[in-house]
């Protein structure tokens, strides 16, 4: 399988997972055009679309794409039936086509009906877990995104967060903040600095890797509940994230 990863608006992300075959699926395509041209230069045939969840910089670009390709399937949750979506799929449900086959799972908190797409190592997680960081609660509770957060950390070590946005940079400052003497955050911050002072993407990113340096899947750490003023072990860790989400929003 190759990995494409198309910029888009500011600081979105689509995807493509193509295969040898130059069969490929497009990922929250917030824009038709940028795809149009990838597909158009590698003569790749697009086999679905795949799509996490309703907001606009996610399903933008599904009506330009199905006007050139009529026949494209269009999978998502529930939340997107009005944004182009033909097959809506739901928790543990296999859609399998051509050489792909992935496995949904479900990650409320940054909207109701977000959903993930997994054929590992491959997660397209849209704005659930970005590197360095987690989606705001727009819909759901810190509940919901907590449990959300621990269900992608269950995956193998090696998955590769297929993130929808840019934002490395500004969530690794929020975890240089939280915790400034952990020298690998320390580090991974100065790494994507210099990634981005060159416009280099950051993402993806392996799950391995945010284990260590992302402090939304570390609100078990003894440091960081001290840091933002919460006596060690006192309340749930699903709180402890809220605190932090909250932190994050005002950062």
């Amino acid at each position: 399988m190759e990995l494409i990863r198309i910029p888009a608006l500011s600081d979105n992300y689509i995807w493509l997972l193509c295969d040898e075959d130059k069969h490929c699926v497009i990922v929250d395509p917030s824009e038709s055009q940028p795809v149009m041209d990838i597909l158009a230069v590698n003569q790749f045939i697009p086999v679905a679309i795949l799509v996490t969840h309703h907001h606009y910089d996610h399903v933008g670009g599904i009506a330009g794409l199905l006007k050139q390709y009529p026949e494209l399937p269009v999978y998502g949750p529930e939340e997107t039936k009005n944004k182009g979506t033909t097959h809506i799929v739901h928790e543990h449900d296999l859609i399998t086509f051509n050489n792909f086959s992935f496995q949904i799972i479900e990650l409320p908190g940054h909207t109701l009906g977000h959903i993930a797409f997994y054929q590992a190592p491959y997660l397209f997680c849209g704005d659930t877990l970005f590197s360095g960081g987690c989606g705001r609660l727009f819909e759901g509770t810190a509940e919901q995104m907590f449990s959300s957060l621990e269900k992608i950390a269950s995956l193998p070590n090696d998955t590769l967060i297929c993130c929808a946005h840019e934002y490395t940079a500004a969530n690794m400052a929020f975890a240089k903040a939280v915790l400034p003497n952990n020298q690998t955050i320390q580090d991974y911050y100065q790494k994507i600095i210099n990634l981005r002072e060159k416009d280099q993407a950051t993402v993806p990113t392996t799950l391995q890797i945010e284990k260590k340096i992302n402090v939304f899947l570390n609100c078990h750490d003894i440091d960081l509940q001290k840091n933002i003023g919460i006596k060690p072990n006192s309340i749930p860790l699903s709180s402890i994230f809220q605190h932090l989400r909250s932190y994050k929003d005002q950062f």
